[in-house]
C-alpha cells in the first residue's frame, strides 16, 4: 500500500488517547488500538501525547466516547482491514462504486446510465478526498483564507471537478477526460427526462470502472481492489444489427448528443482512443477443442498476437463505424463508378427504402445532422448496380 511517511493520529484519536492515559494504559497497549492494516502508528506518537510535547490544545474524550470506542473496537471491515471511521472516505468510495455497478447491472431498470454516472461521481469524489487527505492537501473551499461553510455550518469540500483541476491530481489524462465527460453528461441529464442512453455511453462507463479500480490499487493498495466484489454480468441474448438498434431505444436526446459531440471535438484522436477515456471490448462466440476450456466465456489474449489483431478488426468495424454526410455518400458512389448519381437521387432512394426508419441501422442523427453508416453506402452501391434510377 502507498503510505504517507510519518503516519499520524487524527484529532478524534488523540482525544481518545488522552482519555486512555489516566487509566494506566501504557503507550504500547494504546498503540495497538490505533494501528491497523492501512496505517502503522509508532508508540512514540503516544508518548508525545502523554508527555505533552504535542497536541496540547486537544481535549480528552469523554467517558462515554471512550466506552463507545472500546465497545466498537476493532470496528474494521474483515475483508479489507479498513477502519469504518478512520478510513471512512475510502470505505465510502468503494461502496459508492460497488453500488453504481450493481445498479447498472440490475435487470429491469430503464435509466441505468444516469444512475451509474451520479453514483460513480460520488465514488470518485470520496476517493480523491481520501488521497488528498493522506497527502496533506487541504481539499476544503476557501474564500479570503477562511473555510467556506454551508448554511447549516458544515465545511464545504471540493466537488469532483475541483479535485480534477488541482495541480497535484494523481490521475492520468485519459482518466481525467473520462470523468470530465461524465460530469458534463451529468449536468445535461439533471432534472431532464432522457431516452435510453446506456448503449451510447457504455464504453465511457466501462473505462470509469476500470480507472477507479486501477486508481484504488495504485494509490491505496491491491487489497482494496473491487474484482472480488463485482462478478461478471451475464446476458440472455446475442445481438445482430437490428437487435442492437432496438435496444438503444431511439435516437439520443439532442442535448446529450450535442454535449457528447462538443466534448469529443475538444480531444485529439489519440485522447479519444485512450482506453482510460473509453474502454471497449468485443464479445465473440468461443469454441474450444479442449474440454478444460470449453466453458470459458471470456478469454484474455496477448496484445500484438494474431488473435488481438482479429479483435481489433472487429472493434474497428462494429464500434468505430465510419459515418458520412449525404454529400459524401454521393461522392463515394460516383468514385465507385456511378458518375451521374446526385443528391436528389440519393434523397429519393433513401425515402424509397425508408432508410432513416428506426431499427434499420443505416445511420444516426446527431443534433440536427443526419450521418449515414458504411452499410448504407454499400446499400446505395448495391441498388445502383442493380440498375436503380429515379425513373
Amino acid at each position: 500500500m502507498a503510505r504517507r511517511p510519518g503516519n499520524t493520529l487524527e484529532k478524534w484519536e488523540v482525544a481518545l488517547v488522552k482519555a486512555m492515559l489516566p487509566k494506566k494504559y501504557v503507550p504500547q497497549d494504546i498503540q495497538a488500538y490505533f494501528s491497523r492494516p492501512t496505517r502503522s502508528i509508532n508508540h512514540a506518537r503516544i508518548s508525545e501525547i502523554r508527555d505533552g510535547t504535542k497536541h496540547k490544545g486537544i481535549k480528552a474524550a469523554s467517558e462515554d466516547e471512550l466506552d463507545n470506542f472500546l465497545e466498537a473496537w476493532p470496528d474494521i471491515d474483515p475483508k479489507t482491514g479498513l477502519h469504518l471511521q478512520g478510513d471512512e472516505l475510502l470505505v465510502k468510495a468503494r461502496e459508492a462504486m460497488i453500488a453504481a455497478v450493481h445498479t447498472f447491472n440490475s435487470a429491469g431498470l430503464y435509466f441505468r446510465a444516469e444512475l451509474f454516472i451520479v453514483t460513480s461521481v460520488i465514488a470518485w469524489t470520496y476517493l480523491l478526498h481520501a488521497y488528498y487527505k493522506r497527502e496533506g492537501i487541504d481539499y476544503r473551499h476557501k474564500r479570503g483564507g477562511a473555510v467556506e461553510k454551508t448554511p447549516t455550518g458544515a465545511e464545504k469540500y471540493w466537488e469532483l471537478g475541483q479535485c480534477l483541476a488541482h495541480g497535484r491530481c494523481p490521475l492520468e489524462k485519459g482518466a481525467i477526460n473520462n470523468l470530465k465527460f461524465l460530469i458534463e453528461i451529468r449536468h445535461e441529464i439533471e432534472h431532464r427526462s432522457t431516452n435510453r442512453i446506456d448503449d451510447a455511453l457504455s464504453a465511457k462507463l466501462q473505462a470509469c470502472c476500470i480507472n477507479f479500480n486501477d486508481a484504488i490499487k495504485i494509490f491505496f493498495g491491491k487489497e482494496f481492489a473491487l474484482e472480488k466484489r463485482l462478478p461478471i454480468a451475464l446476458q440472455f441474448v446475442t445481438f445482430d444489427g437490428a437487435q442492437r438498434s432496438s435496444l438503444i431505444g431511439g435516437e439520443l436526446p439532442p442535448n446529450i448528443a450535442t454535449a457528447m459531440d462538443n466534448f469529443h471535438d475538444r480531444l485529439t484522436e489519440d485522447e479519444q482512443r485512450d482506453p482510460k477515456f473509453r474502454y471497449r471490448v468485443a464479445f465473440v462466440p468461443k469454441i474450444s477443442g479442449k474440454a478444460s476450456k470449453a466453458d470459458l466465456a471470456v478469454e484474455f489474449i496477448k496484445p500484438g498476437s494474431p488473435e488481438a489483431e482479429a479483435v481489433e478488426r472487429v472493434l474497428l468495424k462494429e464500434v468505430e463505424r465510419p459515418n458520412y454526410l449525404p454529400s459524401e455518400v454521393v461522392a463515394k458512389a460516383r468514385v465507385a463508378g456511378y458518375p451521374t448519381f446526385n443528391m436528389h437521387e440519393h434523397t429519393l432512394l433513401s425515402k424509397q427504402l425508408e432508410a432513416r426508419k428506426s431499427g434499420k441501422g443505416y445511420g444516426v442523427q446527431v443534433a440536427k445532422t443526419w450521418y449515414w453508416y458504411e452499410n448504407w453506402l454499400e446499400k446505395v452501391i448495391e441498388k445502383l448496380a442493380e440498375g436503380w434510377t429515379r425513373y
